[in-house]
């Protein structure tokens, strides 16, 4: 009966550090593996890069915060010079907007240009055309979110 006791005790006492070892392999498999991290960025970190953004966008670049241009749900900071035009263009996808800094005049089509000064948040629908303008209070840095990949099209006003 004693060596029946030793014996169970013993084995027990042999499956805490299997416990121990299985939890911790586990725990580094989580951190490896399928983890997303947190990010945080402003306009002023040193480690971002700004692309030129296309020709016909003269005076503007980026910067991809979250994703990939050709894929969905995209994040990226769009810089515009002060007293720069952004001509009339649209996108496939609807923008959701905040104004970092400057000032930026937008109008889209059929509706009043409106002001957006640091901290304002705009939407913009999907393919309704608009045309912007940053005004003369520094660069104009915007925060965009799009749903879908992203495309600019530029519109011809003949």
């Amino acid at each position: 009966m004693k060596t029946f006791l030793l014996s169970n005790n013993l084995n027990k006492l042999m499956l805490i550090p299997c416990f121990i070892f299985g939890l911790s392999t586990l725990a580094q498999t989580n951190e490896t593996e399928g983890i997303e991290f947190s990010i945080t960025k402003t306009i002023h970190d040193p480690d971002i890069v700004w692309n030129p953004a296309p020709d016909f966008f003269p005076g503007c670049s980026f910067t991809i915060l979250h994703g990939d241009l050709a894929k969905p749900n995209l994040d990226f900071f769009f810089k515009i010079e002060p007293n720069t035009e952004i001509i009339n263009h649209t996108h496939n996808s609807a923008e959701r907007m905040i104004l970092i800094s400057g000032e930026l005049e937008v109008q889209y089509e059929g509706e009043k240009p409106q002001i957006l000064k640091a901290g304002t948040y705009a939407y913009g629908p999907a393919n309704k055309p608009h045309r912007a303008k940053c005004l003369n209070s520094g660069q104009c840095v915007l925060f965009v979110a799009m749903i879908d990949p992203f495309d600019a099209v530029p519109i011809d006003k003949k």
